[in-house]
């Protein structure tokens, strides 16, 4: 393949994987909003507005540790064209998936703005399977790429919960 087609490539996987990102973290959560008047009502009030702050962060931290695994990793956060280069920079080094928490992050935040159980409840669904996947599938394949080097990191960096100090 040569560089043109590589870059046409490179591009389709963009667009693909926003349309999944933005399908998972922005139209889901709205078309779930409709089962709000099945569910207890939530009413938060102006404390509603507080979700803007995790929305926010998690679409920093989204962008931030996308831009990343293209920059540096040589590949897209799609699973289809990964990093060819391990990434130990920016938000990897205190978490193992900034972008995953980044989305779910994006998510509850959302959940508190619209007020919305059923916004949360989903939630719970996307956190299941993609902690799944990272465990059955995706860290797999990392140590299969990546070896000793992501058993190292796999041992020093949590995958969920950030630490405050990178362990050395």
């Amino acid at each position: 393949m040569n560089a043109d087609e590589q870059a046409t490539l490179r591009r389709w996987i963009i667009v693909v994987g926003l349309v999944l990102g933005v399908t998972v973290s922005i139209l889901f959560p709205l078309l779930v909003t409709k089962w709000d008047r099945h569910l207890v009502e939530v009413s938060l009030g102006p404390f509603r507005w507080v979700g803007l702050v995790p929305i926010s962060l998690g679409v920093i931290l989204v962008v931030w540790s996308a831009a990343l695994l293209f920059t540096r990793g040589g590949g897209t956060p799609a699973p289809w064209d990964p990093p060819q280069r391990f990434i130990l920079a920016g938000p990897y080094q205190y978490v193992r998936n900034p972008m995953m928490l980044g989305v779910f992050a994006t998510v509850f935040g959302e959940a508190v703005l619209a007020e919305s159980l059923a916004i949360l409840l989903y939630l719970g669904l996307v956190v299941s399977v993609v902690c799944w996947y990272v465990v059955a599938i995706e860290e797999k394949g990392l140590e299969i790429r990546f070896t000793d080097t992501y058993v190292v990191y796999k041992e020093r960096v949590p995958r969920w919960l950030p630490h405050l100090r990178r362990k050395r």
